[in-house]
């Protein structure tokens, strides 16, 4: 299939209408209806339903829309590890949470730097969902996430355990009550473990689902959560934090997910790395 048509699709379905579709692909209308009518041919189905409002999908539509999503992803990939910088060999792509960015990914782009200066890269920062179907569809060689349901087409290992530990801010002077819990979103699993250990709790009344940030408020009005140790350790050494005694800890893994397309040599190189970063950052 002709990559444009693909485009041209998604891009229909982005805008709702073929006239919204030719002019952000700066091309005609008639072409974008030239190329969605041979899209239908090949399918032998329609795949929008065209009326004043602009175009919808039809269900055929619909089934076809994350193939031509994975076609385009898989066809940029290509492109790009094909076009090599000049003087590298080799081109590897990775993914990470954005909670794992720092320091994990900023510590295994200087270890990669040092050890593999002839391999170009090229990193995703997403949801781990997203990520997920990246691995999946082979447009990346692996990505790191705390949690990895098992899908077609990816392997996943163990990297390394962190510790979701109770904090609470300082001086302990400070009083501080159920209403100055913040609610984070470590996940289901964390989830769980949570209603397990304090059954009857009431919702916190402020829910952040990102941890840094939550630690900035806290920090910044007094309060209470769960955070990873790793993560808030400089702040116990400096004791703007301390772990709230006799509260119960929790796992929370992060594994390496990887392709099974990717390159056997080049992932080792990836998990020797990432395994050299993960000590660097303490975990």
């Amino acid at each position: 299939m002709d990559i444009s048509i693909a485009r041209t699709f998604l891009e229909v379905v982005k805008t709702g209408s073929f006239v919204n579709a030719a002019t952000n692909l700066n091309i005609s209308q008639t072409a974008v209806s030239a190329r969605i009518r041979v899209l239908e041919e090949q399918l032998d189905r329609p795949m929008f339903v065209r009326n004043k409002a602009g175009a919808r999908l039809t269900p055929a539509g619909e089934q076809f829309f994350r193939f031509a999503t994975s076609l385009v992803q898989v066809w940029e990939a290509a492109r790009t590890t094909v076009a090599l910088p000049p003087g590298r060999e080799a081109m590897v792509t990775i993914g990470a949470e954005l909670s794992l960015w720092n320091p994990l990914l900023k510590h295994w782009l200087l270890w990669m730097r040092r050890e593999s200066p002839s391999v170009a890269i090229r990193t995703t920062i997403d949801r781990s969902e997203r990520l997920m179907e990246l691995v999946q569809d082979g447009s990346l060689d692996a990505a790191v996430l705390y949690g990895a349901p098992s899908r077609p087409g990816t392997l996943a290992e163990l990297l390394f355990e962190e510790k979701l530990v109770l904090v609470r801010t300082t001086p302990l002077s400070q009083p501080l009550g159920p209403e100055d819990l913040v609610g984070i979103d470590w996940g289901e699993d964390f989830a769980g473990s949570y209603r397990a250990a304090f059954p009857g709790c009431p919702n916190p009344v402020v829910s952040i689902s990102y941890g840094p940030l939550a630690l900035e408020y806290i920090l910044a009005v007094g309060g209470s959560g769960y955070f990873r140790r790793g993560f808030i350790q400089p702040y116990l050494e400096e004791g703007r934090l301390e772990i709230i005694p006799n509260s119960p800890e929790f796992a929370y893994p992060a594994y390496l997910v990887s392709s099974a397309k990717a390159d056997q040599s080049m992932l080792d190189r990836i998990r020797a790395g990432l395994r050299a970063a993960a000590s660097m950052a303490g975990h």
